[in-house]
């Protein structure tokens, strides 16, 4: 019987691209490299695009996998998203409207994690703090650390209402003294520094190792 180790689909935007960090391309491109060393670790698809807001994903995230040939037989064995920063980006003002309104996210959320864990297990992360001093970004989009907050918090409530493991990740970027040294100077993207932190984060969540079967840290 040959051996097939368990996949792993990271869906999102620039975040799960690795947007920012130059030297080791994001936090999901550290934690595959990282896992490439562990025997028998799975392995992931990072399947980030920039801009991407949860609409899109929504749109995306079957065709994911059933298009590439190692997935193309088999389902993946669970789904890791992490989405929902650029829909809480305000346009043309600080108090313009959102690019999805809370109650749409949550409904649009809600909905999405119902129909993956119709095929696989799912996995959610948090979002991540911005500079607000450096707003607007692309000249049009206001984003805030309050919208972020709001946001983070419906995502943990859809969440636990449909028993779907969340990493919560924005409160906690933002407890630290020096979050604003890990952001670009655009305001929203982390940096080498900001996807370092990110991925002990992700490493060392309980959920995801023990899904993967892995002791290391």
């Amino acid at each position: 019987m040959i051996y097939s180790p368990k996949q792993l689909i990271v869906v999102g935007d620039s975040g799960v691209y690795g947007w920012g960090d130059k030297e080791h391309g994001g936090w999901c491109e550290r934690l595959r490299q990282h896992w490439m060393n562990i025997p028998a670790a799975p392995v992931i698809y990072p399947l980030g695009i920039r801009g991407d807001g949860l609409e899109n994903v929504a749109k995306r995230w079957k065709q994911e996998w059933n298009c590439r040939g190692e997935l193309r037989r088999k389902l993946p064995d669970a789904l890791l998203l992490n989405v929902g920063l650029n829909d809480t980006a305000r346009i043309g003002r600080p108090d313009g409207r959102p690019q999805l309104t809370s109650e749409a996210y949550t409904y649009g959320l809600e909905r999405l994690l119902s129909q993956v864990k119709n095929h696989t297990k799912v996995m959610v992360m948090g979002l991540t703090p911005v500079n607000e001093k450096a707003m607007p970004f692309a000249e049009c989009l206001w984003y805030s650390n309050e919208a972020c907050t709001s946001y983070e918090r419906h995502i943990e409530e859809a969440c636990l209402e449909l028993d779907v493991p969340f990493l919560p990740t924005h409160k906690e970027m933002l407890a630290e003294n020096d979050y604003l040294k890990w952001i670009e100077d655009d305001g929203i993207h982390l940096n080498s520094l900001g996807h370092k932190w990110m991925y002990e984060r992700v490493r060392s969540w309980s959920t995801l190792k023990n899904w993967a079967g892995i002791n290391q840290l």
